[in-house]
């Protein structure tokens, strides 16, 4: 699910970097259809005229800090 877009992003990361620089954008298939200050106006803009679950919304930033997670747990595994 949003494999195309993530991948597009990766693929073209260097130059959206260039127009898109600190800023989050909306990508669907291979095309960005926007660009905002903050993920909260990206989503809320967006799912106005498109379904959760068909844009992703990637912070466009240099190297792998903005789609690189790292999640700590309390749970341990007997």
């Amino acid at each position: 699910m949003l494999d195309k877009e993530f991948s597009y992003y990766l693929k073209h990361q260097s130059e959206l970097l260039k127009k898109y620089n600190n800023r989050f954008i909306v990508v669907i298939g291979e095309k960005v259809i926007g660009d905002y200050d903050s993920h909260e106006q990206a989503l809320f803009q967006t799912k106005k005229k498109h379904k959760l679950g068909t844009f992703l919304i990637q912070e466009c930033t240099e190297g792998e800090r903005a789609y690189t997670m790292t999640f700590h747990s309390r749970v341990s595994f007997a």
